[in-house]
């Protein structure tokens, strides 16, 4: 690793270890094993079967399509589907968890090793190891701000299908773990498997952080639990990272530990010793048979796989000639992704990204509104990049049409027609505000040919500014330089 990765302590550099555990909740309308509804917001103990709230008797039965979103989501990674895995009873003991184990998958998941690619900001990309992904049912949801004395179980979330992502210890930095869960949301977003959504929920990170001295064995490990934000998860590394390198360089020794990040204060706090897996007491649930998938099931699943971001980004940059980066940016979206493509179809690539990640991302960040809210379409701004290539509007007055177009919602022609704003191409309507400005400025002109050649870029601004920015700029230039010549 570089010098400038590992962190400067008192004593010396250190560097930072990372994992992820990631919650991502499936996209399917039913739970798990029952029928019950899924959707966000519904009211309090609204979505709960029997089956959910653990009445005797309840039977669990297995959601196929579910597991068919936890098979996707493993191709997506690019990693290895188990043909046979078996589902767990995880015990232990908390109010939201009614039947006092949650179902999981312990030693035998669904998906095995995997991997996920980042896209650096200098260009370079970093290959991450997913360890395993596994299928499991969410726990309630306890309120403790409902009441100053009690506490409130919603049990809605019980029982809802969660796929639990595994990373290896890969990252070294907090921007690394950042670009991960960033990568893994869009990929899950693309697949269609899990909305990504972390305000509501929907996917939760678990950062395991550890710190050691370059080149030697891991350090013990920290869990910060539940993190709901990518800008969370980077404040809650940096802390920890700094607070148990502070510890060892006292000559103190970190304890493996559950701990909390506390947002207001950007601090994490101690939530309880780190339970061990044989602290769950894991068995086979006697009620689920073990999951046996038809390799051609799988198969039929892999050849239904949209085009993910790593492949449209090759495309990308080798079909349209793009940068790494414009492409890395385009297709961190999947609805950024499609915009940019019916831009671009039958037009320049580059001039076409250019529009899309600088005037049109700019405009709608303006907005606040989505991309489906926003007033200018693929082809309102396709209509604007057609004008540009056939030299009908120059690109800076393309800007000042652009303007009009987000402010009115016009398109693009009408906006030119009613505003006049057709660039001159005529050279001789051209000719005649150069003779006009090297009239006014006759020193100026002076000056150029004793060998000022800088000047030329201010005769052009003349002109330009003259001609309202409708002169071609190519033809100004050209005439510019045979007029000034003498």
């Amino acid at each position: 690793m570089a010098e400038k990765d590992y962190i400067q302590g008192a004593t010396g550099p250190w560097e930072v270890v990372i994992g992820m555990e990631v919650h991502a909740q499936v996209t399917s309308k039913a739970k798990l094993f029952s029928g019950a509804a899924t959707a966000f917001g519904a009211e309090p103990n609204h979505q709960v079967s029997l089956v959910d709230a653990a009445m005797p008797g309840m039977l669990p039965v297995i959601n196929r399509y579910c597991v068919e979103q936890a098979v996707r989501t493993g191709l997506g990674l690019k990693a290895q589907i188990n043909l046979h895995s078996v589902f767990d009873r995880k015990n232990y003991f908390y109010a939201d968890l009614p039947q006092g184990y949650q179902i999981s998958q312990y030693k035998q998941p669904i998906v095995g090793a995997g991997k996920l690619i980042l896209d650096m900001p200098d260009g370079s990309t970093r290959e991450i190891g997913i360890t395993r992904l596994h299928l499991e049912q969410d726990a309630g949801k306890s309120l403790h701000d409902q009441s100053p004395r009690e506490s409130f179980i919603d049990l809605n979330r019980s029982g809802v299908a969660l796929m639990e992502i595994v990373s290896e210890p890969d990252m070294r930095n907090a921007e690394e773990a950042g670009l991960y869960l960033k990568k893994l949301r869009t990929i899950l977003r693309y697949l269609g498997t899990c909305d990504g959504n972390m305000e509501e929920g929907s996917m939760r990170a678990d950062v395991n952080v550890s710190v050691r001295r370059p080149g030697e064995p891991f350090g013990t490990r920290c869990e910060i639990k539940n993190v709901n934000s990518v800008r969370f998860v980077q404040q809650a590394i940096e802390y920890e990272a700094r607070r148990q390198i502070e510890i060892l360089e006292d000559g103190g020794k970190i304890d493996q530990e559950t701990r909390l990040f506390d947002t207001s204060k950007g601090i994490t706090r101690s939530m309880r010793s780190k339970e061990e897996a044989h602290d769950y007491r894991y068995f086979p649930d006697p009620d689920l048979l073990p999951l046996e998938l038809d390799p051609a099931w799988v198969e039929q699943i892999r050849k239904s796989l949209p085009e993910l971001p790593d492949e449209k980004k090759a495309r990308f940059i080798e079909k349209l000639g793009l940068s790494p980066y414009d492409a890395s940016v385009l297709v961190a979206e999947k609805e950024s992704a499609d915009f940019y493509e019916a831009v671009a179809k039958g037009r320049d690539g580059k001039l076409c990204a250019n529009w899309v990640i600088t005037e049109y991302f700019g405009a709608l960040n303006k907005s606040g509104k989505s991309m489906a809210e926003f007033t200018i379409t693929p082809e309102k701004l396709g209509g604007l990049i057609d004008l540009i290539a056939d030299n009908t509007i120059s690109n800076r007055l393309a800007k000042d049409v652009f303007a009009l177009m987000v402010e009115t919602g016009k398109d693009a022609a009408t906006i030119v027609e009613e505003k006049g704003m057709k660039q001159v191409t005529d050279t001789g309507a051209i000719e005649k505000v150069i003779d006009e400005v090297m009239a006014a400025n006759a020193d100026k002109v002076a000056e150029y040919r004793a060998g000022k050649e800088k000047l030329f870029g201010f005769f052009v601004g003349q002109t330009m500014k003259a001609s309202g920015g409708k002169a071609n700029p190519a033809a100004v230039n050209e005439l510019l330089k045979k007029k000034l010549a003498g």
